[in-house]
């Protein structure tokens, strides 16, 4: 909420805050000494933007080192053509075959090439590879996000800034999307951007980061620049102006994502009019992957800014209430209205949630803006508590910062503990496949001209090629699954360009994707209570000897509480040295977690792989 003693700059914006009046960017009576923060009169603090970014960077910086893949999508439609691009081998999606064409080469170029460069200068293992580029997006991301926290405190004021930035550094939300490989990550950046800028009000700049997220990352996204639009067009009649920039914007974006997309398909290709042909004018579209109820957006924004997204939905009634208790004006003249800066995410919210296909992930463009909305209801809480409770006093800020303080410790502690048990109790797989190097270092593996890596119920939870060693191929294993796998890029110079007839985009299984598990060197397999014919207990086959094991929840025997949030002393704490052993397999006594578990086959020669000694690798928690 911006206070009252704020004025606004009509001429031109300032870069910096040091402007002799210490007015720039609207900020009334701010005073900076050694690069501490920012104080006010109403004893509101400004966090200089140094200080922001470090702050920011170091939770991006944790989930690109600790969070494992939360979304097999992001493995096989990204990490896998990525490697592929870099190495010349990886899995290819139905989306990648040319006669559908749906995902872009050139959003994943963009990612690629700063690899590519990193790769040749240092010729580091594929797996730092990975992280650097991990570590690539949580800079840009925390860049992002520190641009629109200024935006914020310039349009909203600081009171509003400072909790949005709190918002977004514990969010559980930020910590899955920040770093994953999805063009809704690369929406949500724009967001930053295109947002930022509309405050600052840099329209050609806001123009032109929505038109790279609609065109480059994900055509729906431009569904955020209405309220942009709108504002140009109807209400400053800067119709010309938006056309011109949005045409130029278009063809600046288009022209060279066409050339570098048609020349990897081999023909003329549009990838965004492809994602919305099949998406709105299929027979079928997205719906032949699940269907969700129109609740399932609410409880997931729960789930990932708890109670910071409650008070976002209330927030426009919190709003109107302010205005009814509080006629007097409050804002600047020169401010956009609430209806107007806050209405991207509510016509977001809505018109997804009326989609029959939802995942997490469609709502990581809006997450700035979650974290906006919640921001200004929780500013609008401390001013009606102060009109109800206090009524006199310095200022509302200062009187009611006990309230301010007591939201944003539970919503933290809240999300910290989401972010702690994503640690903690689904992070096996990335382990598991770590351990590989390990093995490919320790066993002598020189004579073999190949080694199969065999996956079967648990393939969606399979990070990357660029956890696998060289000579080290992944299988898939037929199980209870019975959708379309991907398949591997074919070995040819054009393998981008050739249609090829075991694709199909009606999620039809193609039992081409199998191996018959005895030419399995390895398996990677979820020891649970859930048998079947083909998903048997490969751990108690005599054929099959555990090399390493790690804890995973078994969300099957877990309560929703303890699968969503870390509680100590109540979820399950994995102490290995007390697990009892049978038949070399580790299985955790009260069945809160069932164990991934690498294995090998000696009667397919693995065997011999590490000598005549039977060698056991143990994993930890």
């Amino acid at each position: 909420m911006a206070v009252n003693y704020r004025k606004r700059s009509t001429n031109k914006e300032k870069n910096d805050f040091r402007n002799k009046k210490g007015k720039s960017f609207g900020f009334a009576h701010l005073k900076t000494v050694m690069g501490n923060p920012i104080k006010e009169e109403s004893g509101m603090f400004y966090l200089p933007s140094v200080i922001a970014f470090k702050a920011v960077f170091c939770s991006r910086i944790v989930s690109a080192v600790w969070l494992h893949i939360t979304d097999c999508d992001e493995t096989f439609n990204y990490w896998e053509p990525s490697h592929y691009l870099l190495f010349d081998t990886g899995f290819q999606t139905w989306e990648y075959s040319p006669q559908y064409a749906l995902r872009s080469y050139f959003y994943l170029l963009i990612h690629v090439v700063p690899a590519w460069i990193y790769n040749i200068i240092f010729q580091p293992n594929k797996i730092l590879l990975f992280y650097f580029i991990r570590c690539m997006m949580a800079i840009i991301c925390a860049a992002a996000e520190v641009y629109f926290y200024r935006s914020v405190c310039r349009e909203f004021g600081i009171n509003v800034g400072r909790i949005m930035l709190i918002i977004l550094i514990f969010s559980p939300g930020m910590f899955i999307a920040s770093t994953a490989f999805l063009p809704s990550s690369f929406s949500m950046y724009m967001t930053f951007l295109s947002m930022g800028a509309w405050f600052h009000r840099k329209y050609l700049l806001a123009i032109f980061f929505t038109a790279l997220s609609a065109l480059v990352s994900w055509p729906f996204a431009a569904l955020i620049g209405l309220p942009i639009a709108y504002e140009m067009v109807f209400v400053q009649k800067h119709w010309h102006k938006f056309i011109t920039w949005s045409t130029v914007s278009a063809l600046l974006i288009l022209l060279p994502l066409i050339e570098v997309d048609s020349s990897y398909y081999g023909k003329f290709t549009i990838s965004p009019w492809n994602i919305v042909k099949y998406n709105i004018f299929s027979s079928h579209g997205p719906n032949l992957y699940g269907t969700e109820p129109w609740f399932f957006y609410l409880f997931n924004g729960i789930l990932n800014f708890n109670i910071s997204f409650l008070i976002a939905v209330i927030t426009p009634f919190l709003l109107i209430w302010i205005k009814v208790v509080l006629p007097k004006k409050a804002r600047h003249s020169d401010c956009f209205p609430y209806s107007l800066s806050l209405s991207a995410f509510f016509l977001w919210l809505f018109v997804f949630s009326c989609q029959p296909h939802k995942e997490e992930r469609f709502l990581f463009p809006v997450y700035p803006l979650i974290a906006l909305c919640g921001a200004v209801g929780i500013d609008a809480i401390q001013i009606l508590w102060f009109r109800y409770f206090i009524k006199r006093g310095y200022h509302y800020t200062k009187c009611t910062m006990k309230i301010m303080i007591t939201i944003i410790i539970l919503y933290a502690a809240l999300g910290i503990s989401r972010m702690l048990v994503l640690y903690k109790a689904y992070r096996a797989p990335m382990d598991i496949f770590m351990e590989l190097t390990k093995i490919d270092v320790k066993a002598d593996l020189a004579e073999k001209s190949n080694i199969n890596l065999c996956i079967g119920k648990q393939w969606y939870q399979f990070p990357n090629s660029y956890f696998l060693p060289n000579k080290w191929e992944l299988r898939f294993i037929k199980s209870d699954f019975k959708g379309l796998l991907p398949a591997q890029y074919l070995n040819n110079v054009d393998a981008t360009k050739i249609i090829r007839m075991d694709m199909n985009d009606l999620n039809k299984e193609e039992f081409s994707r199998y191996v018959n598990v005895d030419t399995c060197d390895f398996i990677i397999d979820l020891d649970s209570e859930f048998v079947s014919e083909l998903e048997p207990l490969y751990s108690h086959h005599s054929n099959w000897t555990t090399l390493v094991s790690f804890p995973y929840l078994n969300t099957a025997k877990t309560s929703k509480i303890l699968r969503s949030f870390y509680i100590p002393f109540s979820t399950i704490e994995i102490n290995e040295r007390e697990m009892p052993t049978k038949k070399n397999i580790y299985y955790f006594i009260n069945n809160k977690h069932v164990l991934l578990l690498l294995l090998r086959c000696p009667h397919s020669g693995a065997s011999q792989l590490f000598g005549t000694s039977s060698q056991t690798f143990h994993g930890s928690s």
